[in-house]
Formats: C-alpha cells, structure tokens, sequence
C-alpha cells in the first residue's frame, strides 16, 4: 500500500519538476544542430542524427510525451493514469497466475 501511494505522488507531484530539456538520448541525437523556431515549429538546422528522425507510431497515442493529449502542463495526470494501469494489468496477472496455482493444486 505504501509503495503505491509513493508511486502515486512521485508519478502526479514530483514529475512537474522534472527537466523539459532533451534526456540524455535526444541530446545525443542533437549533437551537430541548432534548434531553431521557423513559422512557429521547431527545426534543427546543422548535422546531426535526429534531422532524419521521423514520428514513431504512438507518437498520437493519449499519453504521448508524458501528458495527456490536448492538456497542456499534465505530466501528473499522465503518471498517475500510467501508474494505475501497471497496477492494474500487473494485479491481474497475479491474479490469474495466482488462481491458476490453486486450481493446479486442488487436483
């Protein structure tokens, strides 16, 4: 119990002072480029990995980029919903795995 309440609140309090800067892979990836703003979009200008990047196939997902789509500041929200749904398919896994012991062992 303690241990989701402590995932809870770092998942909705702590992640909004989380860095907004690129993590160790992105700035690894941006070496070589500038980012530049160009009619409200950003763009690399320069050599690096990343100009060839494309979207992945989640990237339209509801909790892509740690938020919520169409909320803007929601890292919370998107930690906490994150948070919730790996307890809840990893309880049902047990479950399941727990109740398939118990019937194995009534036989």
């Amino acid at each position: 119990m303690a241990f989701g309440l402590v995932a809870l609140v770092i998942a909705g309090v702590l992640s909004y002072a989380a860095s907004s800067s690129p993590d160790g892979l992105d700035s690894a990836t941006q070496r070589g480029c500038q980012t530049v703003m160009v009619n409200g979009a950003e763009q690399l200008h320069g050599n690096c990995i990343a100009q060839h990047a494309t979207d992945h196939a989640m990237s339209s997902s509801p909790l892509a980029d740690y938020s919520v789509s169409g909320l803007g500041n929601s890292g919370g929200i998107a930690g906490v919903l994150g948070v919730v749904v790996t307890v809840l398919v990893a309880g049902g896994l047990f479950w399941l795995l727990a109740r398939g012991r118990r019937d194995g062992a009534g036989r």
